[in-house]
């Protein structure tokens, strides 16, 4: 697994979606467009390979106790079952002339465990959602009415290797379900370091910095009993202009949403593309 040219710095590759069977070309700009917010919200840190030339890190340069705090929030995350997370990001997008950009988008998530998820992402120009049922995977524009699916039936952590692998699309922090993972690769992190404690609103939250390959990251996660990570910040050091984004977390371990928020009704007047085909074989990421 690998960072997506979609994470670094919000530069979306608009034939993301060329593997849709079937898409118009409005279609297929609708649907790089709700990529473009999913990036935004779901820049991916794991698993980034330094490319060639690389400088290698200095020597000691990882102090285990931060790892570690990512392994007791990864085996915290993986005990919830059901709930409620969302975020608001703010991403920069690099312009010819290094003049930087911000752009702003929100995602919110019910998930229950092991199989079910409703992700809503939203900017200013469109609003996309992910439904996934345990059966069958839903891609909706609500504003054109416009939906594909696809049928699936594995855990949220299998469904996010395929929508990245096999179709090229990221759910919005689906990092959030990899820590505590083996897919988490905490052994390719070179840097890590304690930064500190700062107010995440009104939590105290530990403060770790880490680097891999060419991307810095940083992550706030609550102390006490239930070590939540309230932040994320991505810097691409591969872009002189070091483009950011932030992300800042909100939870609810008690939702009151209803099962009936993982079964998508088309519309009365809906725009059906047909089912997603997978993309050509790449073989697997390093």
């Amino acid at each position: 697994m690998t960072i997506p040219k979609a994470a670094l710095g919000l530069a979306v590759e608009t034939n993301s979606f060329e593997g849709i069977q079937g898409t118009s070309p409005m279609l297929r700009k609708i649907l790089a467009l709700g990529l473009l917010a999913a990036s935004l919200v779901a820049p991916s840190i794991f698993a980034q390979t330094a490319p060639a030339g690389t400088p290698a890190p200095a020597a000691n340069a990882v102090d285990a106790a931060s790892i570690q705090a990512l392994k007791d929030m990864g085996a915290f995350l993986q005990t919830l079952k059901r709930f409620h997370v969302s975020t608001e990001a703010t991403g920069e997008r690099v312009l010819a002339d290094g003049q930087k950009l911000q752009h702003v988008a929100t995602a919110e998530l019910d998930v229950d465990r092991p199989n079910k998820l409703r992700a809503v992402i939203r900017n200013a120009r469109s609003q996309r959602e992910i439904i996934y049922d345990g059966k069958t995977v839903t891609f909706y524009t609500p504003a054109q009415k416009y939906y594909s699916t696809v049928e699936f039936s594995e855990p949220i952590g299998g469904l996010i290797d395929k929508l990245e692998q096999r179709y090229g699309v990221q759910l919005p922090l689906q990092d959030l379900f990899l820590f505590g993972t083996p897919m988490a690769r905490l052994d390719k992190i070179e840097s890590a370091m304690n930064a500190g404690q700062d107010f995440i609103d009104d939590d105290l939250c530990d403060h770790y910095a880490f680097r891999q390959g060419t991307i810095d990251w940083q992550i706030w996660i609550s102390t006490g009993g239930k070590p939540l990570p309230r932040k994320i910040v991505i810097t691409n050091r591969a872009d002189e202009a070091r483009p950011q984004s932030i992300s800042v977390i909100d939870w609810n371990l008690k939702p009151t949403f209803k099962d009936s928020v993982f079964k998508f009704t088309p519309p009365r007047e809906r725009r059906r593309s047909r089912s997603f085909r997978e993309r050509p074989h790449r073989g697997l990421p390093s």
